[in-house]
């Protein structure tokens, strides 16, 4: 059984007999911590239940207190891998090497399965953006349209953005629906840890400039059907990307809720019901949401002041 380690901020507690709960922070209201311990109750009954391997990474943006539980596992990442591609699209268009306005005309050969909605576009007189052709891969998750984008950047260079932030175990290691190099055991990978960290870098613009860091979560944050939006209010601002393979199912992104945005990267793997996978990973996104919102909507006390206050004490 995989050990659980249950990350939190300046302390260390002791269940029988071996470490489960860690805090970086001391400075961290007492109240705070109780509503951590919350949230890490709700992720284990939701892991308990759950027919296979679960992974989550939580991090606080404002504050950096983390919740982590197998947070080091080696997952296939499915379509979340290409956040990963979107930022090196991003980084080259800053370098100047390519430009997202730059014209494609999509061809009869850049058709593959899950092509979306290229497959319904005419090959060889549809001109897009590399920005369009890069908002199909992460709006409908069209591979085509992915394998388009990584042919213009190259694998190589998405590794060697994933090893300049020190991410050495999330890898592009084959372009989307190679089914070939996916029975050789060559498998896009990542673990819950570095898909936080990931997004954590581009949030802080480590990545990117400010100008593109905005518009690379604003084309990532683009709707789309995913688990970790599922269950949140519609006028939440989610820049996410899920991914789904026989037994496998991840999302991963940043909620920009009000004043406490958050990244939040769920991954779940030799699932028995797919389903059960992305109702995880829901019910662990709205667990983290209630509690992101009532931190970001109340005082040191936690009192909440709101429209619905009639103005009695």
């Amino acid at each position: 059984m995989l050990t659980r380690i249950l990350i939190f901020l300046g302390c260390v507690a002791v269940f029988g007999g071996a470490p489960s709960l860690v805090c970086a922070q001391q400075n961290s209201p007492e109240k705070e911590q109780i509503l951590w311990q919350k949230l890490a109750a709700a992720v284990n009954e939701v892991d308990s239940k759950l027919d296979g391997v679960l992974g989550v990474a939580i991090l606080d943006l404002t504050t950096g207190q983390k919740y982590l539980l197998h947070p080091d596992e080696l997952m296939p990442t499915a379509s979340s891998i290409k956040i990963a591609i979107l930022a090196e699209l991003y980084r080259q268009s800053e370098q100047g090497k390519v430009k997202l306005t730059d014209f494609y005309t999509l061809q009869q050969s850049d058709m593959v399965g899950g092509s979306g909605i290229t497959s319904v576009l005419t090959p060889g007189m549809t001109k897009l953006t590399l920005r369009d052709v890069a908002g199909l891969m992460v709006s409908v998750s069209d591979n085509s349209a992915t394998n388009v984008i990584i042919d213009r950047i190259g694998l190589e260079n998405v590794n060697a953005l994933l090893d300049s932030l020190g991410l050495t175990h999330t890898r592009l290691r084959r372009k989307m629906m190679d089914l070939k190099a996916a029975s050789e055991g060559r498998e896009n990978l990542a673990t819950p840890r570095e898909m936080m960290l990931l997004l954590e870098n581009l949030y802080r613009g480590k990545v990117l400039n400010k100008q593109m860091t905005e518009d690379f979560f604003n084309l990532l944050s683009v709707h789309k059907e995913s688990y970790i939006p599922r269950d949140l209010p519609e006028a939440i601002k989610v820049a996410n990307k899920p991914g789904e393979l026989e037994g496998v199912r991840n999302d991963s992104g940043i909620v920009f809720a009000g004043k406490r945005p958050y990244v939040i990267s769920v991954m779940t793997t030799y699932l028995k019901r797919e389903r059960d996978g992305g109702d995880a990973i829901t019910k662990i996104s709205d667990a983290a949401y209630q509690m992101f919102d009532r931190l970001g909507r109340s005082s040191e006390l936690g009192r909440v002041i709101s429209l619905r206050d009639t103005g009695n004490p």
